[in-house]
């Protein structure tokens, strides 16, 4: 049988924003939108009862896109995401991040730990983001886990890998499944960074960020899935004169994952080509995902 997945991914990729600094989505998110782009080294009707799904159903294990779905009880997740992005792929951005059931499904307590290394500099820790994650839905077709994010100022603000303050972000995923075969997944949030710092670290502002997401993932009932997933971030950031700019990147991005159940351990690969789209320009990447889910 397949495990089901609850993924917070996301939530587990920061995005970063003309500075280089995460801030997740979680993010909803993923590391250097805006610093690559700047240049940086069927419906259900009333009365009619919704289908109900056979086991086992792959929902999950998004790379871009955070979904409504809680880790089941006693069941632990470790999420490894690698993106290889600018010109010639010389840009590293990784991300780990473990979720745990909070004594049942109904909570979820998680964490992200991203690794950043942009051409000429070393690796590097960024923002930290410890996350809770409320059940509020989860029904045969609709499921809603809105998402609160404490983010540590861990990363460095001199190599744009941080913003030098502890901020906030509220994100509210929505999972929909419009068939026996295909699941979409919608997300709205906003990071909040109180007191963030320009990369000199004499100039702080207050910066509010806000996120959209959708996806689409499909057939369900495979091994192996194909996703296609978008992600828009409006994202303000400090100049050199203290003043704040604002701007907008996409991601767009097409993938692959695959299902490797071993025993109650389950496995899962997969490989997305996001496509970064800002001021104009895009730029291809490739993203590498892989997922151990199992019992504790």
């Amino acid at each position: 049988m397949i495990l089901r997945d609850h993924g917070d991914h996301r939530r587990d990729s920061p995005v970063t924003f003309g500075t280089g600094r995460p801030c997740l989505r979680h993010l909803v998110g993923f590391p250097a939108l805006l610093v690559l782009a700047l240049g940086w080294p069927g419906t259900h009707l009333e009365g009619q009862e919704a289908p109900r799904l056979p086991e086992p159903a792959f929902e999950d294990n998004s790379f871009f896109v955070e979904e409504a779905y809680n880790q089941a009880t006693r069941v632990v997740q470790h999420i490894n995401g690698l993106w290889l992005a600018g010109e010639r792929l010389e840009n590293l951005f990784y991300t780990f991040t473990q979720e745990w059931p909070l004594g049942g499904p109904r909570h979820q307590l998680s964490y992200t730990i991203p690794l950043t290394r942009l051409a000429g500099q070393s690796l590097s820790i960024g923002d930290v983001q410890l996350n809770y994650r409320y059940q509020l839905l989860e029904g045969e077709r609709w499921s809603i886990a809105p998402r609160l994010t404490l983010i540590l100022p861990s990363g460095s603000v001199a190599k744009s890998l941080g913003f030098g303050t502890v901020g906030g972000q509220f994100n509210l995923p929505v999972s929909f499944r419009f068939s026996r075969q295909f699941v979409t997944h919608w997300n709205a949030g906003l990071t909040f960074l109180p007191r963030a710092s320009a990369s000199n670290g004499d100039i702080h502002r207050g910066l509010v960020n806000y996120n959209l997401g959708a996806s689409v993932v499909g057939p369900l009932m495979w091994p192996v899935q194909f996703l296609l997933e978008g992600v828009v971030n409006f994202a303000s950031v400090i100049d050199s004169t203290g003043d704040v700019r604002h701007g907008t990147a996409g991601v767009v991005s097409p993938g692959i994952r695959v299902a490797i159940n071993v025993g109650k351990l389950q496995i899962v690969p997969g490989l997305g080509v996001p496509v970064l789209i800002a001021e104009g320009t895009s730029r291809v990447g490739l993203f590498s995902y892989l997922s151990f889910e199992h019992p504790f």
